[in-house]
């Protein structure tokens, strides 16, 4: 067929050069964000009335706004403010996406023990437990079954989200695919860059329901 000629495969050729984008702000930025989440999380928790006030302030202005916007801040403020110009796109990005992610995740992890009875925590100091061996060794697993839900859909509205990369230029899929359209007239591969999505969605699917299935036994 026509249609499978030696265009296609170069047109394919270069959408996964831009799905290499894709994947990259994906990787990093759940890599730093579920840690840097758990952080946020325990200042948004904390008893000291001021790091929780100031956290919780943080969390409820990166929620409220959107990625888009937030990712254009970090990349023109500095210039704008500052007279520094932000040089790497793809670090503006990846710091605007981490920010965002782990302020969601803060509210998940921070859902997910406070879902935990009080009991739990009373039934550990009684056996002579301290709060880091009741949390890591009786709390964490009941945590992570809690949160696995939540965790995989924000996981896999990241996986979209990345598209919002090509608002400064960077080269990830829909960005390689608009340009493709702009250059060769070619509106199919727009339309062509939803397999992409699709396929990686649907591993991570596969994926976290195979580790809920593990986890079944914790119930309740």
């Amino acid at each position: 067929m026509a249609f499978f000629d030696s265009s296609f495969w170069q047109i394919n050729l270069e959408l996964l050069q831009g799905f290499g984008s894709t994947c990259f702000i994906f990787a990093v930025t759940l890599l730093a964000s579920l840690p840097l989440g758990l952080v946020i999380c325990f200042g948004s928790m904390s008893r000291f009335g001021l790091l929780r006030a100031v956290t919780r302030c943080f969390v409820w202005i990166i929620r409220g706004t959107p990625l888009m916007l937030q990712v254009m801040i970090v990349f023109y403020l500095p210039g704008l403010a500052f007279g520094l110009p932000m040089e790497n796109r793809m670090a503006a990005v990846l710091a605007a996406f981490i920010i965002n992610y782990a302020a969601y995740f803060s509210e998940i992890y921070r859902g997910g023990i406070e879902s935990i009875p009080k009991g739990q925590y009373e039934a550990g100091r009684v056996l002579g437990m301290t709060d880091s061996q009741i949390f890591f060794r009786v709390v964490l697993l009941q945590v992570i079954k809690r949160i696995l839900p939540p965790m995989s859909n924000e996981i896999i509205t990241l996986v979209k989200d990345t598209s919002l990369a090509r608002v400064i230029a960077v080269g990830e899929l829909i960005r390689a695919a608009q340009d493709i359209v702009a250059q060769q007239a070619l509106i199919w591969p727009l339309f062509y860059t939803g397999i992409f999505y699709l396929i990686f969605s649907g591993l991570l699917t596969i994926g976290f329901g195979a580790l809920e299935k593990k986890l079944d036994y914790f119930r309740g």
